[in-house]
């Protein structure tokens, strides 16, 4: 059983940055598809960025280009580094495992993941 936990949320103003961590523990991770999802209150969870076992992203068009998914495999840890943040930044993030390593392309969808993390809160002001 993957167990996944966030770090790294906070409060920051419009135009900063922070960096997200998400520790997996009780197995590895190295041959998992990860990705990271936020959710806002009242709203559907959403599909930000994702990273495949060979290194190979995807993002959500809102946050191409100021956004940056890694993962360190020796560490067994993901990482979100998100950069000119924006009040519409502001949700629930986590961290997702997938089922496995066979897509075409890292997967955006909540319905590909398998495991995923308690979450860690990220607000930006204007």
């Amino acid at each position: 059983q993957l167990h996944l936990v966030e770090s790294g949320g906070g409060s920051v103003q419009a135009g900063g940055s922070l960096r997200l961590s998400c520790a997996a523990s009780g197995g590895t991770a190295s041959d998992r598809c990860l990705g990271w999802f936020r959710q806002v209150s009242g709203k559907a969870r959403e599909g930000v960025a994702a990273i495949d076992v060979d290194g190979r992203t995807r993002y959500t068009d809102s946050v191409k280009g100021r956004f940056t998914i890694s993962r360190d495999t020796a560490k067994n840890t993901l990482y979100l580094q998100m950069n000119s943040l924006k009040p519409e930044d502001t949700a629930m993030y986590y961290c997702a495992a997938a089922w496995g390593r066979g897509y075409l392309e890292p997967p955006l969808r909540g319905a590909d993941y398998a495991y995923m993390g308690q979450g860690t809160q990220v607000t930006v002001s204007s």
